[in-house]
């Protein structure tokens, strides 16, 4: 049994074929519930509202792009003048603020990363092992991950690689220990605290 289709034109397609269906074959189809002329006046109309439709889109595109012009010569015409205002009161806050700006903000120093979070391994097989975590949600932004090994117990942390981003695939590892790692966030005002650790054994 053939589906009703759910695309607009093959919808369409099968309207035309039905009211000229039904007009051409009354002996066949003699009382259908919806006369054949007023199917055909439904799918004229759709066809219509359609045009409307993307007249009224094509409309609203220009005037969205109007919109989106001016806007833009709006923004340049207030940066040259926030230029001139700046270097007219030689970036004096109290005077800005007289036309709702302010003077350069005094520099920010960077601060240490915070915890790393959420280290995890996924994955791992023979001398390999992937791990993952997440940034740290305080501090500053960090420059690079450290990736620290021991052995379990209480081997001595062991740098093993670095990170630019929140995963890493360690190749070469020791096959057979227990292994322990963890992941340090550092840039250039020091270095977080480690993150928590997981156990692997390859």
């Amino acid at each position: 049994m053939p589906r009703f289709p759910k695309s607009e034109a093959e919808i369409i397609a099968l309207a035309e074929l039905m009211w000229r269906g039904l007009q051409s074959n009354p002996l066949i189809y003699p009382s259908p519930p919806i006369p054949w002329m007023i199917v055909r006046g439904k799918n004229n109309e759709y066809i219509i509202r359609k045009n409307e439709s993307i007249s009224a889109q094509a409309e609203a595109e220009l005037a969205t792009a109007a919109k989106d012009d001016a806007l833009d010569t709006l923004i340049q015409a207030m940066k040259d003048d926030l230029r001139y205002a700046e270097n007219t009161v030689d970036f004096d806050d109290d005077k800005l603020k007289l036309i709702g700006w302010a003077g350069k903000a005094a520099p920010t120093p960077l601060a240490v990363p915070g915890q790393t979070r959420l280290l995890e391994a996924p994955r791992q097989g023979e001398g390999w092992v992937f791990l993952d975590w997440k940034s740290p949600l305080d501090g500053g932004r960090p420059a690079a991950y450290n990736i620290e090994r021991r052995e379990r117990p209480s081997g001595p942390w062991v740098h093993t690689a670095t990170a630019i981003e929140t995963e890493a695939t360690l190749v070469d590892q020791p096959r057979g220990p227990e292994l322990e790692y963890r992941i340090i966030a550092v840039n250039k005002a020091g270095v977080g605290q480690p993150s928590n650790t997981v156990m692997v054994v390859l």
